[in-house]
Formats: C-alpha cells, structure tokens, sequence
C-alpha cells in the first residue's frame, strides 16, 4: 500500500509539471512513461491516473494566467482571461477547480446509472451526428450576427477536418492553440493590455449559483465520455447553449466536465473496453482489469482530486503575486514563441501552417464579436462528419 501510494505522488507531481508547461498533453507525457517504466502495471496505472486527473486541475493555471491552453481547457481562455484583466485571475482558478473537485460527487452520482445505460452506447452513437448539427444549428442562431456565427463555424470546421486529416503528430496541439491562445494574445497585444494587481481575497461562493453547472455537467459529462468524438469542450458549449452560465458558472462547468469526463472515460475502459483517451489506452494494454483495479482506480481519483485541489490553489497564489511583476505584451511574445517552438517540434511545418491558420481565424471571429465558443466548431464539424450513417 506505501509503495502505491508514493507513485501515487509521483503521478502529482508529474501532472504539474504537464499541466504548468504548455503543449505538453498527457498523452504525450504518457507514451513517454510507458516506454521507460520498468515497474509492475499496476504501479504504472496509479502513475498515469494520478497525472492525468492533476494535469486536469493545474491545466487552468496556463490556461488562465497565460492564455496558452491544453486541449481539455482551450474555453477556460475566454472567460478566464477575462477575469485575468480585471485582477481576478485567482477567482477564476477557485471556480474551476470547484468544478473539477466537484466531479467526486458527480462522480458518485453518476456511477450505477452510468453503468446501467452503457448497454445502450450503440445507439447514441448511430444518433450522434443528428445531434450534434441540431445543436449546432442552435448555437449559430442564438448570436445577433448569424451570419458572421455561421462563417467562423464554417472556418474553424473545415480547417478542423482538414488537420484531423493531414500527416502530423498531435494535430490538436497547432489547432486550438492557434484558435483560442495565441489569438487572444495577439489581440491582448495589439489593444496594449497590461496585468493589473490581483486579488487574493477569500471568495464568497453562492452554492445555488452552481446548481445549474453541477446540474450540466451530471447530464452531458457521461456522453463525452463514451463517445471519442465528443471533446470536453465540444460539451460545455452544448452545455452552456442550454442554459445561460456567467463566466464563473462557466469556468466551474469546465472544470466539472473535464475532470469527470477523464474519471469517467477510465470506467468506460473498465467496462466496455473502449479506450478514449491516449492514457487509458496505454493502460489497457498493459493492465489485465480486474474488480481489485477497480477499487484501486477509485482511491486514486479521490485522493488525486483532494490533493490537486489544494496544490492548484497554491500555484494559483505564486502565479498571482508574480504575474504583475512581468510585461505582460514581452510574456505573450515569448509564450508565442514557445508555443510556435513546440508545434514545429511536434507536428512540423504542416503543424506551424495550421497554426498560423488557426490563430487567424481565432483573431477574426474576436473582431466579429462572434461567441468563440463557435471555434469549437473545429471538432464539432469533424465529429459530425464521423458518425454520419453514410
């Protein structure tokens, strides 16, 4: 039990270190474990899960602070960064880590009836891209500009089929970092931005102000996570199209659904055998799944969660008091240039293009003061596509 506790630990502090530097998912991280790890596969498990559930928590950090997003948090830049200017960048942290804590509960919740409907994932999957243009139709009608909505969606969904389809490593990497960092920070440059001081105040929280994303992420987190083609993200802008959220709501939404649909997609592997992610792959290749794991994997989620919870706060605080100690236009220009470094790393030339492209289509759609939560069109459109019974 020690010894699984101390890589448990080590899965922590590995998921800092994936979640604090930007373009490093914990697919990648994982492939690179996997392939030097010498120990049993149980201990590699508890290493992979522990990382992959922290990464979830310390990926807001960037994220927010540096506008510089991992796949699983590329919304959390939009209200995020919005706080961050107003010198609440902090506030912004708290509400998304309540909503990855949050996932414990729901994740209790939604256990015997997740089991129960998982019977019934061939169906939802044959029904998939009817609901996905329904919503999608939804979401371009609710904008006061329709038709400025229905080109960014078309723009991000095409360049979005496009690079799932091209010859690269990581094609997510150049893709919604282009669509949602580096267009929000050539546009904080160009409009001069700077950092104000941020406040670290104790935060009042209304518990009936999370009702409603605790309640969204209940209902769409389980699809996101039986389903490969529904994105985190793709979900809390259905999600957030349903109901109104304020930024807050929204970031607490965001940190709900990603952490749950992680925890969630590790039960699918155990389940149905289906692996959603890079991680879980990894371990049902090198684990045999039996009841006793199953225990193991819930201990390691809660105690992941706990300690993430504090560890984020934490980080929160540095990044607040030294974040206004930094020309933030200098900061911006260095993180897109080792956010450009790290794509032609990754995904080469092609990666760069792609990145390019979608860091002007990101650029565009904020000067139509269209919703960039359409760039998430980017995977909608492709999923779309996916499933079409054709």
């Amino acid at each position: 039990m020690i010894e699984y506790f101390f890589y448990l630990i080590l899965g922590i502090f590995l998921g800092i270190i994936t979640g604090l530097l930007p373009g490093i998912h914990t697919n990648l991280a994982s492939i690179l474990i996997s392939s030097f790890f010498i120990s049993s596969p149980t201990n590699l498990a508890i290493i992979l899960i522990s990382m992959a559930i922290t990464n979830s928590f310390i990926d807001f950090i960037p994220s927010i602070y540096l506008g510089a997003p991992e796949q699983d948090s590329s919304l959390s830049v939009l209200p995020g960064h919005d706080l961050l200017l107003q010198g609440k960048a902090h506030r912004a942290v708290i509400f998304s880590s309540l909503g990855a804590l949050s996932s414990c509960i729901l994740l209790v919740l939604l256990f015997p009836i997740f089991y129960f409907f998982l019977p019934f994932y061939p169906t939802i999957e044959k029904i998939m891209s009817f609901l996905l243009i329904i919503i999608a139709i939804i979401l371009i009608s609710k904008e006061k500009q329709m038709f400025s909505a229905l080109l960014i969606f078309l723009l991000s969904g095409f360049l979005g089929v496009l690079t799932l389809q091209l010859p690269m490593q990581q094609p997510l990497l150049p893709l919604l970092s282009g669509l949602f960092g580096a267009s929000t920070m050539l546009f904080s440059i160009s409009k001069k931005s700077f950092i104000p001081k941020q406040e670290i105040e104790k935060v009042e929280i209304e518990k009936r102000k999370l009702f409603a994303p605790f309640l969204l992420s209940f209902i769409f987190s389980p699809l996101c996570s039986i389903l490969p083609g529904l994105s985190n993200n793709e979900a809390a802008t259905i999600s957030s199209s349903i109901k109104k959220l304020d930024r807050e709501q929204f970031l607490f939404l965001t940190g709900s659904i990603s952490t749950l649909v992680l925890s969630l997609s590790l039960f699918t592997l155990f389940f149905i055998n289906k692996a959603r992610t890079g991680t879980t792959a990894i371990i049902s290749q090198t684990l045999n799944l039996t009841p006793n794991f199953l225990l193991i994997l819930i201990i390691v989620i809660f105690i992941s969660s706990m300690l993430s919870f504090f560890l984020v706060l934490l980080i929160s605080k540095i990044f607040s008091k030294i974040i206004t100690k930094i020309n933030y236009s200098l900061l911006s220009i260095f993180i897109l240039i080792f956010l450009s470094i790290i794509v032609l790393f990754f995904s080469g030339i092609i990666g760069l293009l792609v990145f390019s492209t979608a860091t002007l289509i990101g650029i565009t759609c904020i000067f139509l003061n269209v919703r960039r939560s359409l760039l998430m069109s980017c995977l909608i459109l492709p999923t779309i596509f996916l499933y079409l019974p054709i």
